[in-house]
């Protein structure tokens, strides 16, 4: 088998301990059956249920297809469909062969596909196949629930799954919110809008009209992009990042920004003063998916500090818009970020840390964590650390000495006036 160009979009991570969720919401969308349009398809998952790094899919930048998960069956059996429908695809097999294989895998739910291979879903789902007609631009949309549902290669359109999860205060919208969310999915490819658009939107929706919408993530099936794990959480049962939140923050005069959930807790720009332009995550993931003239793709390497890619990617996209792919500039920009506490935890960062790619727009930055409970790096001031530590040896015990001074003072007087 080959899996050269595979990459896990969500992290895989089991413990006992933990349990076990599916995405609840599967949507992928093809507006470019030939594989021309760099956006022309795209795919996401998401849910209201903790642990979202748990929900996996897959994708293949080799050949251009996606293999989400879900349902109600165990991780391991998610995990055993995925991996046969991802060999299945990568051995040229159809996209209904391959979604067809969740049966296999009690309560499993698989939804594959591809700019040119079309698109399936079957297992454990309750969904709708939208499809658009591209001669006189009608859209049907059928709801299905069982078997294997087909969008037939050089079909434009989409399959959306969606329900709810136990808890979640929304409960019982599903229905209603999966078949609004279908008919825009339809509305949006024959007014022209790509696939990244419309898969950020419906999930912007979707997490809106039915709660679904935490964590998980995205992929541009043509291009080989992803939203990485921008939104899934750091820790073991913890929700991911809301769809519906505001996710980065910039300044529209001096181009500071951040991300994550650092954004929430400015209102104006620490550095200037000036008014910040606010976006949402399904916002930043349009943005993140999408291929356009100032596109820059940041990943980080190195520190999986909760907040540091967002954080990290808000930077260097100013960055590069100012200097473009210098990695000097982009250098002195975080260390910036460090020196004023946006960036935490990690050191200062050289040239040679920065992997720009202006081929791909593309740019990879390298830390080193810091030791310990550091968040910031030394200053590197011109006095010995020794002597530094000599200084506070002595400031500490002249502390003491003053605390003592206070406690026995009233003995300490009375002592002194019998003298």
């Amino acid at each position: 088998m080959n899996y050269k160009g595979l990459f896990i979009v969500s992290l895989i991570i089991f413990l006992l301990t933990m349990s076990t969720v599916a995405a609840t919401c599967n949507v992928i969308v093809i507006t470019d059956p030939t594989g021309k349009d760099p956006n022309g398809a795209a795919a996401g998952s998401m849910s209201y249920a903790t642990n979202m790094f748990q929900v996996t899919f897959l994708m293949s930048k080799e050949h251009h297809f996606a293999v989400l998960s879900g349902g109600t069956g165990t991780y391991e059996s998610r995990t055993d469909a995925i991996v046969a429908a991802v060999a299945a695809l990568t051995n040229g097999a159809s996209v209904s062969d391959a979604a067809s294989l969740a049966n296999q895998f009690n309560g499993t739910r698989l939804v594959v596909g591809g700019p040119e291979i079309g698109a399936a879903i079957s297992g454990n789902f309750e969904a709708y196949l939208i499809v658009v007609n591209d001669a006189d631009g009608s859209i049907t949309v059928t709801p299905y629930n069982s078997g294997v549902v087909v969008l037939q290669p050089g079909q434009k359109g989409g399959i959306i799954h969606l329900r709810n999860t136990e808890g979640n205060p929304q409960y019982g919208t599903a229905e209603s919110v999966r078949k609004e969310a279908a008919l825009n999915i339809g509305r949006m490819i024959r007014d022209g809008y790509p696939s990244t658009t419309i898969v950020a939107r419906t999930m912007g929706e979707i997490a809106n009209d039915s709660g679904e919408g935490y964590g998980g993530g995205a992929v541009n099936l043509v291009s080989g992009i992803s939203t990485s794990d921008m939104f899934t959480p750091q820790d073991i049962n913890e929700t991911g990042f809301p769809m519906v939140e505001i996710y980065s923050v910039s300044c529209k005069e001096c181009g500071w920004a951040t991300g994550g959930n650092a954004a929430s807790t400015y209102q104006h720009c620490p550095i200037c003063g000036g008014e910040l332009r606010e976006l949402y995550a399904y916002e930043a993931l349009e943005n993140t998916i999408t291929v356009s003239q100032n596109t820059v793709s940041v990943s980080t390497y190195g520190c999986n500090r909760q907040g540091l890619q967002a954080t990290t990617s808000e930077i260097v996209k100013s960055a590069v818009t100012k200097d473009g792919y210098d990695s000097s500039a982009i250098a002195e920009a975080i260390n910036k970020a460090i020196n004023s506490g946006l960036l935490v935890g990690v050191n200062y960062v050289e040239p040679k840390d920065i992997n720009v790619k202006p081929g791909v727009k593309a740019v990879g930055v390298y830390y080193t964590p810091l030791t310990g409970d550091r968040t910031s790096p030394s200053w590197g001031l011109p006095v010995d650390s020794l002597i530094l530590n000599i200084l506070g040896s002595i400031q500490t015990i002249i502390g003491i000495i003053l605390i003592l001074l206070v406690i026995f003072r009233s003995r300490l007087l009375k002592s002194f006036q019998n003298r």
